[in-house]
């Protein structure tokens, strides 16, 4: 009876851990979850059963975009020390530090959601990347001063804290690519 009750007890939180729960927001602001998605308008949101953590979050959404995942750790890292709810002076929002515009180009409805800004901040980080032919020095630029100023210049514009950025980011995913399992 023990090894009976044991078993059911292991299978069944074994099948909790292995169901990935789906979402996406309808043009009428509806939410729809599914665990099996039908088609490609839903987005992982979160496992079944389990906190999904930072790290989660991450590794699935620089797989998602084909992005380094020490590379993503490192902008949440200088953009706002892994605080999901920091605002900065000029109104960009969550970890990945969003500009509203920016958030409602690329489809986050909510920027202090952890899995929505990774989401909405790594999707941004790709299109600046193959804006800018992956060169990840003007891609961060773009991403901290708008790509626009980088096309002006022909590359990282002369404004110190954009110089700093990109500075910052490449010294935290030289580091964050020695831990791969450390989220901060």
């Amino acid at each position: 009876m023990r090894l009976l009750t044991a078993t059911i007890i292991l299978l069944l939180f074994a099948s909790l851990g292995e169901a990935n729960i789906y979402r996406y927001v309808d043009s009428s602001g509806r939410v729809h979850f599914t665990d099996v998605p039908t088609n490609t308008t839903f987005q992982f949101y979160r496992g079944e059963g389990e906190s999904v953590g930072l790290a989660s979050l991450i590794k699935y959404y620089a797989q998602r975009f084909h992005l380094d995942a020490a590379l993503v750790k490192a902008m949440i890292k200088v953009e706002s020390d892994f605080n999901p709810r920091v605002v900065s002076m000029k109104g960009a929002q969550g970890l990945m530090q969003l500009m509203p515009a920016t958030a409602r180009e690329v489809g986050v409805s909510d920027p202090f959601d952890p899995g929505q800004n990774i989401f909405g901040g790594t999707c941004y980080m790709r299109q600046m990347l193959d804006t800018f032919d992956s060169n990840l020095d003007q891609a961060l630029a773009a991403y901290n001063a708008g790509p626009s100023v980088v096309q002006r210049y022909g590359g990282i514009p002369p404004y110190d804290e954009t110089q700093n950025y990109v500075l910052r980011v490449k010294k935290y995913q030289a580091y964050y690519q020695q831990f791969t399992d450390q989220t901060d």
